[in-house]
């Protein structure tokens, strides 16, 4: 990137999570003060200040059509439009943006403002896991991955949810300026030094609505706490005093699974974490409830189509980045 000021625009409007704004916005300023030359901008559609969704004014530095030709160009999410069609203004204000910048990108539903632009056809996407099918629906022309924590297809960036803007948000520091620096702005800001794009972006007992009776919701909590415990059939049975055959079918009903694959879910969630952690693959087997290895080798290999030990080569975090 050499020594030349870099202009981050990042598009606000009225609605906007104050965090999809603050987070990347706080790596690109940290960078800063590590030797990078980040100038960030924030662009409405028609220059004037915006609320964001918590209540908090945001003070907006142009238009989009007159704010310079950025270099990097950010879309922020907010909770209104999965649920409504994406306004025009919003819609022309990526455009005349994006087609200046030599990359864009989204923070959370941000993506559906890119797609409602035209600028997630024929690219692969991500968003918020909750709203990740109704982004497919809207955009049939991508390839929505919903599992994703971002997503890069060329010079298009979406990410998942509030937190992992961050992410996103070091990935363009770490191609601008190289993995040294940006592990110091992680350091700085104590987060992950980074996420792997491709690492789950929520884990099992997030990836559904809980159970809507109390005694299951007890059961799945215990589960949860303790995925190591003896959880047979009969067992799980015992702890709400009913029998095998019922509690599978509230499981059906509730969590449409069974409580064998639940208890496996909820071991490989925790197994995914462990190894991120820099644990070896037989302790992880054993911290996270496996009989043994091989029988969490084969749930790896089912749901992710890789072994514990190419997870833990594509996906790893800062702890085992700091370890040297």
């Amino acid at each position: 990137m050499g020594s030349a000021t870099h202009r981050v625009a990042i598009l606000v409007y009225d609605g906007a999570k104050l965090l999809d704004v603050a987070g990347p916005a706080e790596v690109f300023a940290e960078a800063n003060g590590l030797g990078a030359d980040y100038k960030i901008v924030l662009v409405s559609p028609t220059g004037t200040d915006v609320t964001s969704s918590n209540g908090i004014r945001i003070a907006v530095d142009a238009a989009a059509t007159t704010a310079p030709a950025p270099d990097t160009f950010l879309v922020v999410g907010a909770d209104l439009y999965p649920r409504t069609p994406v306004p025009r203004e919003l819609i022309e204000a990526v455009r005349t943006l994006a087609v200046r910048a030599a990359r864009v990108g989204s923070i959370c539903t941000g993506a559906f403002i890119l797609g409602a632009a035209g600028l997630l056809d024929g690219k692969r996407a991500t968003t918020h896991w909750k709203v990740a099918h109704e982004l497919a629906a809207r955009c049939r022309a991508s390839r929505v991955e919903p599992d994703a924590i971002y997503v890069r297809d060329g010079t298009t960036y979406t990410s998942a949810g509030v937190t992992a803007g961050i992410d996103l948000a070091l990935a363009l520091v770490e191609e601008d300026h190289g993995p040294d620096l940006t592990r110091d702005v992680a350091r700085a800001l104590v987060v992950y030094l980074q996420r792997s794009g491709g690492q789950s972006q929520f884990s099992a007992p997030l990836q559904g609505p809980p159970p809507r009776s109390p005694a299951l919701r007890k059961l799945t909590d215990l589960i949860t706490a303790n995925p190591g415990g003896k959880y047979s059939l009969g067992e799980l049975a015992k702890h709400l005093n009913v029998s095998p055959r019922h509690l599978t079918r509230l499981f059906h009903d509730e969590l449409s699974t069974t409580p064998a694959r639940y208890v496996e879910m909820i071991r490989f969630g925790m197994a995914k974490a462990l190894l991120d952690q820099g644990h070896t693959a037989t302790r992880t087997a054993s911290l996270a409830g496996f009989p043994n290895y091989e029988s969490m080798r084969r749930v790896f290999v089912r749901q992710l189509s890789i072994s514990p030990a190419a997870y833990q080569r594509r996906f790893s975090t800062a702890r085992r980045a700091n370890a040297g």
